[in-house]
């Protein structure tokens, strides 16, 4: 159970507010007696490193089952929505919460009121988070955005941590190539003259730090190299 507990907790650190810890432990739960029942001493596998997995698995599932906004907020998002679009089509700009509530036909108090509700929901963005569509709409929302699903963003998050930790095992040769090529965005070329080597040397390195790295990550339990190499620039 601190297992269950331990995972829970940090599947929480990532997911919208209105996810209950509670939801999160009970799912986790059940992934724990799933484990104790398909459990194979005879594979030379620890326990609890088994049912780590099946635990983290059961608690991804429940995420995708779930339904964090109802169907109410999806309506009144979509009046919001179209409102701020016909209002910012008319006046040639983003229209305020004042203009918006006066197209929807409420108070501006009502209006910033059920706009509350609707980021307390996740279907609208912080302003520093906030990604305005080409009509200049103050909404987005999340239901709608596959990389703002809950088990995504978990998803991406541990990809993060597992390429961090691969990373800091490479050599540190290896390790400064990939976080210039990834995350520094520079060429080939530029990674050769500031290693004071040729471009075919920085993509031996490359390729060499790459394998490194797929293997510690299949060992990690995931597989393949292209499913956190196309990551690598995100994270």
């Amino acid at each position: 159970m601190p297992l269950v507990r331990a995972i829970a907790a940090r599947v929480r650190e990532s997911l919208p507010v209105q996810i209950e810890l509670d939801d999160l432990v009970h799912a986790g739960v059940l992934g724990l007696f799933d484990a104790v029942d398909k459990y194979d001493a005879s594979k030379n596998v620890v326990f609890h490193l088994y049912a780590k997995h099946r635990i983290r698995g059961a608690i991804l599932d429940s995420l995708r089952q779930l339904d964090w906004a109802s169907r109410d907020l999806r309506k009144r998002f979509k009046a919001f929505e179209v409102a701020t679009q016909q209002e910012a089509q008319r006046l040639g700009r983003s229209p305020s919460e004042e203009e918006v509530a006066h197209a929807i036909g409420i108070s501006p108090k009502l209006f910033h009121k059920q706009k509350t509700e609707l980021h307390s929901a996740g279907m609208i963005s912080t302003p520093a988070h906030r990604v305005e569509k080409p009509e200049a709409t103050h909404f987005v929302e999340a239901t709608e955005a596959p990389e703002r699903q809950p088990d995504r963003l978990l998803a991406h998050r541990e990809l993060k941590d597992a390429i961090d930790r691969s990373l800091q095992d490479l050599p540190p040769r290896y390790r400064r190539v990939i976080v210039l090529y990834y995350r520094k965005e520079r060429t080939m070329k530029q990674i050769g003259a500031e290693l004071g080597v040729n471009e075919s040397r920085v993509s031996q390195i490359h390729k060499a730090a790459l394998e490194k790295l797929a293997i510690a990550m299949r060992a990690g339990g995931f597989s393949g190299v292209d499913a956190f190499v196309e990551d690598l620039g995100n994270c």
